[in-house]
């Protein structure tokens, strides 16, 4: 009987220890709640680094290599069109037709003329070998042969004159066929079969090359001063990328392989220039999209988990914290993200202190409560509290009749 009643009390005792126990635990917890809703609890990490590929985006414009206006070199009419607007073409083919009677007659004039005076020189050449014999003999005087000379002379000098003159006309009955000079592509033909043309008429039309194709861009001054810093020197190739205006990225890769030779005084920028295949004709002259240009060697950046990043109407932002342990807010530009972390080039450097949980109730300026990560000492002492609240149960059941 006296066994029972001590075990009683001892119950009673572990029931009333307990209940203190746990009230004291949930005014802590509730003290601290409150204290919570004043000044917000948040974590603290350290900015750190990673070696990145630096990149840089700017508006780009698709150029042909070539683009060649193809003009008419003589006057006449425009008689033959061998080509369709669009097509693709060859160095040498034959495009147009200008009307050749003209220049046909001339050349053969011309040939005519050349060869009378091929033979009034032959005719000289031999009458001059004859008066050499006779007036070493003195069968004539010494003034015929001289005469004879002088004409023989003055047809030789005739004879290139009229070979020019031939020469100039073929090359005229040559340029009633307009020939592309270069391998592309055909635009529209603004000069139609029928019209006059002139060598001052506008173009017949315009050759565009298509493979490759050159894409133009301009960057700022100092991102290019960066790129030339990275990669040690300026005189290297580098990776782009060009992107439509639709947003959609182009398959191929091209290559940096020119820059401009002085900044523009009215934007600060530099123009380069990247080489990009073409073989599908995907690429158009003319065409605007952006260029993103890459850094043959990697750079020591900042990273920061995105998690600790938020957003207003200026763009991305972290809240970093001061030397007075005071939250500030910090704009920051990214280039890329590796892994769950953005890759930032302005806004935070390393060792900068940045929140990274609770930024929600923070107001900038204001002070907070700097905690630490949820430790396993943490969640032992929990365990405990959970452990003694089932002891506690089972005691009051088996108080209670229950088993």
């Amino acid at each position: 009987m006296r066994k029972n009643i001590i075990i009683i009390l001892a119950i009673i005792f572990a029931l009333i220890l307990g209940r203190m126990i746990i009230s004291n635990v949930n005014k802590s917890n509730s003290a601290k709640q409150r204290k919570a809703m004043g000044t917000p609890s948040v974590t603290v990490d350290v900015v750190k680094t990673d070696n990145v590929r630096r990149e840089f985006t700017a508006s780009a414009r698709v150029m042909a290599k070539y683009r060649v206006d193809v003009l008419a070199r003589i006057s006449g009419y425009l008689t033959k069109s061998y080509f369709k607007e669009g097509d693709y073409v060859k160095a040498g083919q034959v495009l147009f037709e200008i009307e050749p009677q003209e220049y046909s007659y001339a050349a053969g004039r011309a040939k005519g003329n050349l060869d009378n005076a091929k033979a009034q020189q032959e005719y000289y050449d031999k009458q001059l070998s004859r008066y050499k014999e006779l007036v070493e003999n003195d069968f004539v005087a010494k003034s015929d042969y001289d005469n004879v000379l002088a004409q023989r002379n003055a047809y030789n000098a005739q004879v290139q004159s009229m070979e020019n003159a031939y020469r100039d006309a073929q090359r005229n009955l040559g340029y009633t066929k307009v020939k592309s000079p270069v391998d592309g592509r055909v635009g529209i033909i603004d000069v139609t079969v029928g019209n006059y043309v002139t060598i001052s008429s506008r173009p017949l039309t315009t050759i565009n090359s298509s493979n490759p194709m050159y894409v133009t861009f301009p960057i700022e001054s100092k991102d290019y001063a960066e790129l030339v810093r990275i990669d040690g020197g300026a005189n290297v190739e580098r990776e782009v990328e060009y992107i439509f205006s639709s947003g959609q990225k182009y398959k191929y890769k091209g290559v940096q392989d020119f820059y401009d030779n002085k900044v523009d005084e009215s934007t600060g920028a530099i123009t380069l220039r990247a080489t990009f295949p073409n073989p599908d004709d995907a690429l158009l002259q003319g065409d605007f999209g952006r260029i993103i240009i890459y850094s043959n060697k990697k750079d020591e950046l900042p990273i920061v988990p995105q998690s600790a990043t938020m957003e207003n109407q200026e763009g991305l932002y972290v809240l970093i914290m001061n030397e007075e342990n005071l939250p500030q807010l910090s704009h920051i530009k990214t280039m890329g993200q590796v892994g769950t972390n953005w890759v930032v080039y302005e806004g935070v450097k390393k060792g900068d202190r940045i929140i990274t949980t609770g930024m929600q109730k923070v107001i900038p300026g204001s002070p907070v409560k700097v905690v630490e990560k949820v430790s396993q000492n943490a969640n032992n002492s929990n365990k405990n509290i959970n452990i003694f609240v089932k002891i506690y149960r089972k005691i009051k059941k088996i108080i209670s009749g229950g088993k």
